[in-house]
C-alpha cells in the first residue's frame, strides 16, 4: 500500500462514518418527533380524559414531560408533522427494527392498537383528492432527508408544491439553508413559468450549497435531543463563536446590570423559526437587551432582522413592569467596526437618556470587537 493510498482511505473511511453517524442522529430524531406528534393526534381523538385538558393540553404535556427541546411550541410543530406526512408510518416498523428499538415493536405487538391507530390515522389523513396525493416513498424522505429540512417544508401548504421540494432537495443534496433559500426564490414558481425547466433545474443545482453531515450535529434539535450546549459542539477557532463567547463575558464584567438570560434563543414567528444570538435582561433598566452579531459589513436588513426580535419581545416576552426591550447590533468587516443601537417603537425619551448612560457607548463596544479581531487573528 502506498502513503497516498493510506491517506485517502483514512480519509474516506472517517467521512463515511461521519455521514453515517449524522444520518443515524437525523432518522432517530425524525422518528421520534413524528411517533411523538403520533400520539398527540391519538389522543386528542380517543383519549379518555382529553376533554379534562382541553385547549391547554401541549402546554400541561411539556410541563409534565419536562425533556429538554420538547416545549409546547415543539409538541405542536410534532404534530403539524404527523398530519402533513401521514406516509412516513408505512416505514416506522421496520426502521424501529433497524435502529435496534425492540422494545418498541414488543410493545407495539402487547398493544395491537398501536400500530393499527397509526394506520387508521395515516388512511384517514391521506384520503385527499388524487392530484394531491402525490408523495415521495416515505423511506426515502426519513432517509435522505434530516428533521430540519422537514421543519422548514412544513411551512408550506401545497402538497405539490411541498413534493416538488422534496424531490429537487433530495436529488441536488441541498442543506437546510439552501432549501430555505430556493423557497424563499420561488424556484417552485420560477419553474412553473419556465419554458424550458431542465435548464433552469441545471442551472440551479449548479450554484446550490451543498449538504454538510455537520450541519445536522449541529442543527438546535440536534442539541436538544442529544442533550448537548451548543458550546460544546462549536468549532471554537470560528470568529463569530469567539466574538459571542467574549462579548458575552464581556457585557458581565461590566458590572451595569447585565444579566445573561439566553445565547441563540429561539423565537417562533409565522411558523418559521429565528434565532437571536445575545439576550441579556439589565436590571436596572428593567428590559431585555438583544445582542446581534454579523460577521459581515453593516447591512440595512441586519438592522431590520434585529428590530423585528425586538417587536417579537416587545409583544409577546415582555411583562407589564418592564420597559420595552433594547436591540445592540454589531458589525464587522475588515475595514470598520460598526455599533446600532434598535429602538422599534421606543418613545419614552426619559427611557432612552438613562439608557444611554447604563449601557456600553457604541466606541466601546466597537473598539472591545477591535481588540477581539486581532486576538483572534493572532491565535490564528
Amino acid at each position: 500500500m502506498k502513503f497516498d493510498l493510506l491517506v485517502n482511505s483514512v480519509k474516506e473511511t472517517h467521512v463515511g462514518f461521519q455521514q453515517y453517524a449524522a444520518k443515524s442522529v437525523n432518522l432517530s430524531l425524525t422518528l421520534r418527533n413524528w411517533l411523538i406528534g403520533f400520539y398527540i393526534v391519538e389522543f386528542e381523538q380517543k383519549g379518555e380524559d382529553r376533554a379534562k385538558y382541553g385547549e391547554k393540553l401541549l402546554v400541561r404535556l411539556a410541563e409534565n414531560v419536562d425533556i429538554e427541546g420538547l416545549s409546547a411550541t415543539a409538541l405542536k410543530l410534532n404534530r403539524l408533522f404527523f398530519l402533513t406526512y401521514p406516509q412516513i408510518s408505512q416505514a416506522v416498523p421496520d426502521q424501529l427494527k433497524k435502529l435496534g428499538f425492540q422494545s418498541l415493536i414488543q410493545i407495539s405487538q402487547a398493544v395491537p392498537y398501536l400500530f393499527e391507530s397509526i394506520n387508521n390515522q395515516t388512511n384517514r389523513i391521506m384520503q385527499t383528492p388524487p392530484a394531491q396525493s402525490l408523495t415521495m416513498p416515505s423511506n426515502v424522505l426519513i432517509t435522505k432527508l434530516s428533521f430540519t429540512h422537514f421543519v422548514e417544508l412544513l411551512v408550506i401548504k401545497e402538497p405539490l408544491k411541498r413534493t416538488f421540494y422534496e424531490i429537487e432537495c433530495i436529488k441536488g443534496s441541498w442543506s437546510t439553508r439552501e432549501l430555505r433559500r430556493q423557497i424563499n426564490t420561488l424556484y417552485f414558481e420560477r419553474s412553473g413559468m419556465s419554458l424550458n425547466k431542465e435548464k433552469l433545474r441545471e442551472l440551479t443545482h449548479e450554484t446550490v450549497e451543498n449538504f454538510d453531515p455537520k450541519e445536522i450535529i449541529k442543527s438546535i434539535y440536534s442539541f436538544e435531543f442529544l442533550g448537548l450546549k451548543a458550546q460544546e459542539v462549536v468549532e471554537e477557532k470560528d470568529l463569530e463563536v469567539a466574538l459571542l463567547n467574549h462579548i458575552q463575558s464581556f457585557l458581565l464584567e461590566l458590572g451595569h446590570g447585565f444579566c445573561f438570560e439566553a445565547r441563540q434563543k429561539r423565537i417562533l414567528i409565522d411558523e418559521n423559526y429565528y434565532f437571536v444570538d445575545l439576550v441579556f435582561y439589565h436590571r436596572v433598566l428593567k428590559c431585555h437587551i438583544l445582542i446581534e452579531l454579523k460577521v459581515d459589513e453593516f447591512k440595512h436588513e441586519h438592522l431590520s432582522q434585529l428590530n423585528t426580535y425586538i417587536s417579537y419581545f416587545r409583544e409577546e416576552i415582555k411583562h407589564e413592569s418592564d420597559n420595552p426591550p433594547i436591540g445592540i447590533l454589531l458589525c464587522t468587516n475588515k475595514g470598520k467596526k460598526l455599533v446600532e443601537y434598535a429602538l422599534s417603537g421606543m418613545d419614552e425619551k426619559l427611557f432612552v437618556s438613562k439608557y444611554l448612560v447604563e449601557l456600553p457607548s457604541k466606541e466601546v463596544l466597537a473598539a472591545f470587537i477591535e481588540n477581539e479581531i486581532i486576538k483572534h487573528n493572532r491565535e490564528n
